[in-house]
């Protein structure tokens, strides 16, 4: 008795020892995200990978069945595709559950509850929750796709087909397929029942009326090998009704098999139909969360129109995402890559991130409410995501800045202002407006210095802004550093100075080649 106690102190010991292992749980979590997290840069590769051993062996098994084959090309057919196959086989069996986090937890429990852990009784639930999973369709296919290794019984070869079968965890495409077809399980299922049904009654009738007058009937098994065939519309012609019941029993599994058929076909499409856009817009949000830069823009009114036409020349990567289909569509129409989805929930904006971007989320909504919802949920996915919110009023400024918006825009006093100078000041109205909207007259330019930057150490005299026809209008040292207007002279520029500047397009393009900036 003690020494089984001894026993169990010790697994019990070395399950909690893993449990609290930094390194034990940053390996698990690793080849966690690498075999089933989509967003893992390196899973598409390892798909690929997967995909060629499997072609490429089951092509060697094929041609092995008549032609003799090199040594190196048995070694890596048999025994390196099949080594591959059985480490990833035990790499999911042992990714499957936890079982020393489930023996951590009942360790923790029982200190909080103050009783006696049941370690021997949760050990045993955690084992069987694993085993459990050799059971599982995906293992099944995978053990059976490891069989034809085994030389010795050549009757193993025909499992070969099911490493076909094991492509469908690494293709997504038919993945997808599968989880479609899924989602109708149901109606699929009752179809099936039904054809099962319909093809026994059809050759039990068959069989009964002509098993004595047809040559081609020796059984129970031909009439319903017939029914089959007959309601699939495929028709070998190999046994055919005599008699003019068989003839309608014909007729009538013809017509069962055509609407069955059709009835299948429309509950595929529709299944399709339903999730094209899904599967559509999950490979577009894929491929704008796989940059290393982007922006995401929430709502498509009229701001974000013009947002984007002034975007244009940037060639910067965006997603569009709005709640209404209507609006959606339109941008899609006009050329951008949009997706109808609520802004305001963690799950949207957390599919779309990526921890090693620098992202930008735009709240252009026309509600003040749904703009605060998805600051406040941008935030809640990384507080490194820069947000930039619309605010119909400067009294809800405090708001939004509450709410996580780095920067908070304020159109409907922008354009207040500028049409209040239109009135009063009209030349200079123009003149603003011009640069604004990048006009040929001149452009206002926002310059990065980089450690590369020649203007490092130099002052602003030094650079001598008139000599390329720039007018210098101020300085900032970082994003969130204070803004100096129209410095002195004297002032030195630093690495991570952010230069306003106005000028002709060529000018502003020249200084920035021959300085070296951002």
């Amino acid at each position: 008795m003690a020494k089984k106690e001894a026993k169990l102190n010790f697994i019990v010991s070395f399950f909690l020892f893993l449990a609290r292992s930094k390194r034990y749980q940053a390996v698990k979590n690793s080849l966690r995200d690498l075999l089933h997290d989509p967003k893992n840069i390196y899973k598409k590769n390892l798909d690929y990978f997967f995909i060629f051993l499997i072609i490429s062996s089951v092509i060697v098994f094929i041609y092995e069945v008549k032609n003799p084959i090199p040594l190196w090309l048995e070694i890596y057919a048999v025994y390196f595709t099949t080594g591959v196959f059985i480490i990833e086989y035990l790499i999911n069996f042992w990714l499957y559950n936890d079982i020393s986090r489930d023996i951590l937890h009942e360790y923790e429990s029982s200190l909080f509850l103050n009783r006696k852990p049941r370690f021997l009784k949760i050990f045993l639930k955690s084992l069987n929750k694993k085993i459990s999973y050799i059971f599982t369709p995906i293992a099944i296919i995978d053990l059976l796709a490891i069989l034809p290794a085994y030389r010795p019984l050549r009757i193993l070869r025909i499992f070969v087909l099911f490493r076909f079968l094991k492509v469908l965890n690494h293709a997504r495409s038919l993945h997808q397929f599968l989880n479609v077809l899924a989602d109708r399980k149901f109606e699929l299922i009752t179809l099936f029942i039904l054809l099962i049904f319909v093809v026994f009654v059809g050759g039990l009738a068959l069989y009964i009326t002509e098993e004595s007058t047809n040559s081609n009937i020796n059984n129970l098994f031909d009439t319903i090998y017939w029914s089959f065939i007959t309601i699939t519309t495929v028709g070998y012609g190999d046994i055919s009704p005599v008699s003019e019941i068989g003839r309608v029993i014909a007729f009538v599994i013809v017509i069962l098999g055509i609407t069955m058929i059709s009835f299948a076909t429309s509950v595929i499409v529709s299944a399709f139909s339903e999730k094209l856009n899904e599967l559509k817009e999950e490979r577009v949000a894929e491929y704008i969360s796989s940059s290393d830069e982007y922006l995401i823009i929430c709502g498509y009114g009229q701001i974000a129109k013009v947002f984007l036409r002034l975007l244009k020349e940037q060639k910067r990567r965006y997603i569009i995402l709005d709640k209404n289909r209507e609006r959606v569509e339109e941008a899609i129409t006009d050329g951008h890559d949009a997706i109808a989805d609520d802004a305001s929930r963690f799950e949207v904006i957390n599919r779309l991130y990526n921890e090693n971007a620098k992202i930008t989320l735009l709240a252009l909504t026309g509600s003040d409410i749904e703009n605060i919802y998805i600051s406040l949920n941008a935030k809640s996915v990384s507080k490194d995501i820069t947000v930039i919110a619309r605010a119909s009023s400067v009294k809800l400024f405090n708001k939004y800045k509450r709410a996580g918006a780095d920067r908070v825009l304020l159109p409907n006093e922008t354009a207040s202002a500028m049409m209040v100078a239109s009135i009063l000041h009209p030349t200079m109205y123009k003149a603003v407006n011009a640069i604004l909207n990048a006009r040929e007259i001149a452009r206002i330019e926002e310059f990065h210095v980089t450690k590369e930057s020649k203007i490092i150490g130099k002052s602003v005299e030094e650079v001598d802004f008139n000599r390329y026809k720039l007018i210098f209008f101020g300085v900032q040292n970082g994003i969130e550093g204070h803004f100096k207007f129209n410095p002195g002279r004297e002032y030195i520029f630093k690495e991570r100075d952010i230069l306003i500047v106005l000028g002709h397009k060529l000018s502003l393009e020249y200084f920035k080649s021959i300085n070296e900036i951002g």
